[in-house]
């Protein structure tokens, strides 16, 4: 069986989650407080990150390499178009969430919120929570300027660059920081891809200290 040691807030964590969910891949899931870098864990991957999956007697970081990996060796379902032109849309839009959207957005909010505290690194800097929340507005508008021209982000079916987005918003939901009034398209975007089966361990997710809010889990909303 493979074994992925996570942070179940990690919206890096919850791409590769989603992944191999998808896939139907059986796994272990082990929480691991990367912030105490224990020696093991750091013999397993030495950059002190999380995830790390172990599989096919391999170790492997790094989120989406490892979800390429994952679709390499295990095709059915495909998450990445065939065409080269759709392959480079999906990794553009991975990127996009995985740095520009982390770092304006997940690492200002979620970070602040959540990982301070359990980290013992002390308080919330509010400048900082300002401008996650305000930079959030501009990646929802761009989301909805996207999903307003195709059925999911990055065309007309749905891709890893839709689980690396929803990794992100899902993290950020559990905390309340996303207004889904603010676009009834990447609003219907998000209940379609939450419906999934695949979504239903992040859904489950329970983290000491931060009781889910009572829409986390509503597939309605």
């Amino acid at each position: 069986m493979a074994k992925l040691y996570h942070v179940p807030l990690s919206p890096f964590c919850r791409k590769v989650r989603l992944v191999l969910a998808e896939k139907r891949i059986e796994c272990e899931l082990v929480e691991e407080r990367y912030w105490e870098r224990d020696a093991d864990f750091l013999r397993r991957n030495p950059a002190g990150k999380v995830p790390v999956l172990r599989l096919d007697n391999m170790t492997l970081s790094e989120s989406t390499p490892i979800c390429e990996y994952l679709e390499e060796r295990h095709p059915e379902p495909p998450l990445m178009p065939k065409g080269h032109e759709g392959r480079y849309e999906v990794r553009r839009l991975v990127s996009w969430f995985d740095d520009k959207f982390h770092s304006e957005v997940t690492s200002k909010l979620l970070y602040e919120r959540v990982n301070k505290k359990v980290m013992g690194l002390g308080f919330p800097d509010s400048g900082n929570v300002k401008a996650g929340a305000k930079a959030i507005k501009f990646h929802i508008d761009y989301m909805a300027w996207l999903l307003d021209r195709r059925r999911w982000l990055a065309g007309d079916v749905m891709t890893l660059a839709d689980f690396a987005a929803a990794a992100h918003l899902s993290s950020l939901d559990y905390i309340s920081d996303v207004d889904w009034h603010r676009s009834e398209v990447v609003k219907d975007w998000y209940a379609k891809i939450k419906s999934r089966p695949a979504f239903r361990g992040i859904l489950a997710d329970q983290v000491p200290g931060f009781p889910q809010p009572t829409h986390y889990a509503d597939l309605d909303f």
